[in-house]
């Protein structure tokens, strides 16, 4: 540890009115704002598989981006290539029976309109997520549908 990084991190330790004597030297514990510890290791390679391709997947609240019903293993997203396109572009998702990309995607961030999908909007798993079949990383309440009903 530098002197500055420890100097920092002593300084951060006494604005949360903790001192060093309260965390023990080593210590690598993190917790979530719920309290929830989460320093274990993420999920191993191998401990998911990913969901067959599938039809679109119905969303649970407006304005959530669709989510990937199909692989995206060794898919190409590059400052130079875009794999998505492929598919969902306006010139080829008839062809390929793929959903089209939103007319949101080629807006700038002032609104005006663009020829080609915004910088912002280019790197699709951003946003748009492949399934994958195993256990939630952590525990949640949400039922599907619920915030639509209450928005009618």
């Amino acid at each position: 540890m530098t002197k500055k990084t420890r100097h920092f991190a002593l300084a951060l330790l006494a604005a949360l009115g903790l001192s060093a004597a309260t965390v023990p030297a080593g210590a690598q514990t993190v917790t979530s704002i719920r309290g929830a510890d989460v320093s274990a290791p993420e999920v191993p390679a191998g401990a998911y598989k990913v969901i067959p391709d599938q039809a679109p997947i119905q969303r649970d609240f407006v304005q959530q981006p669709p989510l990937i019903p199909h692989k995206v293993e060794g898919y190409e997203v590059s400052k130079n290539f875009n794999r998505c396109m492929d598919c969902h572009s306006w010139s080829r998702y008839k062809e390929a029976g793929a959903t089209k990309v939103s007319l949101t995607h080629f807006k700038d961030r002032d609104g005006g309109e663009l020829s080609n999908i915004s910088p912002r909007r280019y790197f699709c798993m951003q946003c748009h997520v492949p399934q994958m079949d195993t256990a939630p990383l952590v525990g949640n309440t949400f039922q599907r549908g619920a915030g639509l009903r209450q928005a009618q």
